[in-house]
């Protein structure tokens, strides 16, 4: 959670996990198995111990008063509402305040609900979100990876992180990453200071530059070149494994309750990215710059068509509602005091209209292909939800398919890409998405068709921009609602 400089009550104190090793017999002296009998057994008192807590943890929580201050949060910042929704809560005496880790899990101390206000709780909640929307844990180990290779990172001419002080660097990281978020987590948002205030606010102590009277800066790759030794030194909280990447013991494992996978927390990404695009509340300038870097950086091709890919899938998975039909498996976290709805997502249905008009090659197809087949099979998308339309100047043919290897492509004369969009469309069950493998040499439909659409163009952007004789320019690049990813 936001770095906070407090004594640790012996009530948060939690117990270290133990994993047990395999008790080995054969071939050990009586010593040797004596001693692996005995790390068993305090590894299984362990656990034991851990359960009790979490049960305990899970009684004494006051689950509607965490709720209330997520909605509070969720109210002040409505772009960060989806990602909100998606962080499981696990209650434990273990974590002396609130953390998450790296799979959108959130461990949150009972005491420490009980002891502050709502507002203050909605505070940690979005300071807690913006660790994972960020993605710092990912961020956190390119910059070890650079540090190891001994590259300056951050500013130019700057030393790297120290790799042979794990620990030191993690509450290093943990500090710059909560500069980042708190300069301007409030920005644009009435005085959280100010007494008539209801809205959210970050508990006293909070880290901020103007705290540790540092400059402020934009990323926590700049920042940390600001965390002294003095700062580093200082007893402060820890945010989790969903922060700094390192390991912290109350955490699960990715085998735990409620793991969220890169996918999901992709298209969760994507679309808070989307929210402050469109406007959705009033996102400080550090919100607005991240949803304008996210996704820009340079990658090979099938990265990017497959992020794009599955950020569509997402959004048209991600459009369903809560129901209690079937309670969510998270109310037991709670102590089943409380019921929780799930989130029922429909099956995202999908069409590729594909140009086999002969420009495009059989590799660069095949290719595309599977990777798409790839990635629908992974979030569950398979069958009869996907139809496949290969088409030149006229569609010549409409497949269900499960296997790239399946398909029939069909062509070879000119290109009008139209008709076989306009086929998709009106396929009963409509495409929540349509994805389009061409040259780009193809007339694109003049108004958006009422579902997602991502264009696989195997061309630069350049390529498809000319004067004619006539010194008129001619412009094939798909429209703006179209979802473009260039294959070169």
């Amino acid at each position: 959670m936001t770095a906070l400089k407090i004594p640790t009550p012996a009530v948060m104190a939690g117990p270290s996990r133990l994993t047990a090793r395999p008790a080995r017999v054969s071939g050990l002296r009586a010593e040797e198995v004596k001693q692996d009998q005995h790390t068993v057994t305090q590894g299984r008192q362990h656990q034991d111990i851990e359960k009790r807590d979490r049960a305990q943890a899970a009684a004494a929580l006051d689950a509607p008063k965490l709720l209330a201050a997520r909605r509070l949060a969720v109210a002040t910042c409505p772009y960060l509402a989806v990602a909100l929704h998606a962080i499981a809560i696990v209650p434990t005496y273990a974590v002396p305040t609130m953390g998450v880790d790296r799979h959108w899990r959130c461990y949150v101390n009972p005491a420490f609900v009980s002891a502050h206000a709502v507002r203050d709780l909605a505070g940690v909640w979005l300071h807690e979100v913006s660790h994972l929307v960020r993605d710092h844990h990912t961020r956190a180990r390119r910059l070890t990876d650079a540090s190891i290779r001994h590259e300056a990172v951050g500013r130019p001419g700057s030393a790297p992180l120290d790799p042979g002080n794990p620990r030191r660097e993690q509450v290093r990281l943990n500090i710059a990453m909560d500069l980042e978020i708190n300069d301007d987590l409030f920005e644009g948002l009435p005085d959280p200071d100010d007494p008539n205030n209801t809205g959210p606010r970050l508990p006293k102590g909070a880290l901020t530059p103007a705290s540790l009277r540092v400059p402020e800066r934009d990323l926590f790759e700049e920042y940390v070149h600001d965390v002294t030794p003095s700062m580093v030194a200082a007893h402060w909280t820890d945010c989790g494994s969903g922060a700094h990447d390192g390991p912290t013991p109350w955490e699960d494992d990715a085998a735990g309750a409620h793991p969220l996978g890169d996918y999901e927390a992709a298209a969760i990404r994507i679309s808070v990215r989307d929210a402050i695009a469109a406007g959705r509340g009033t996102a400080p300038a550090g919100w607005q710059r991240w949803a304008e870097r996210y996704g820009k950086v340079p990658q090979d091709w099938r990265t990017l068509l497959g992020a794009a890919f599955r950020a569509s899938l997402g959004a048209a998975a991600g459009a369903g509602d809560y129901t209690y039909r079937r309670p969510s498996r998270r109310s037991a976290s709670l102590g089943g005091r409380l019921v929780l709805p799930s989130l029922r997502r429909p099956l995202p249905q999908v069409a590729v209209v594909i140009d086999t008009s002969g420009s495009v090659s059989d590799v660069d197809l095949g290719s595309a292909l599977t990777e798409l087949a790839a990635i629908a099979r992974a979030v569950g998308v398979s069958g009869r939800s996907v139809a496949v339309y290969t088409c030149d100047a006229a569609v010549q043919t409409a497949q269900h398919v499960c296997q790239a290897e399946e398909l029939t492509l069909v062509g070879g004369g000119g290109t009008d890409l139209r008709k076989g969009i306009r086929a998709a469309m009106t396929r009963a069950p409509r495409p929540d998405v349509t994805v389009v493998l061409t040259d780009g040499k193809t007339p694109w439909p003049e108004e958006e068709p009422g579902s997602r659409v991502v264009a696989g163009i195997f061309a630069s952007p350049r390529s498809l921009t000319r004067y004619d004789s006539q010194g008129t320019f001619i412009d094939r690049r798909p429209p703006q609602w179209i979802e473009t990813v260039y294959l070169e």
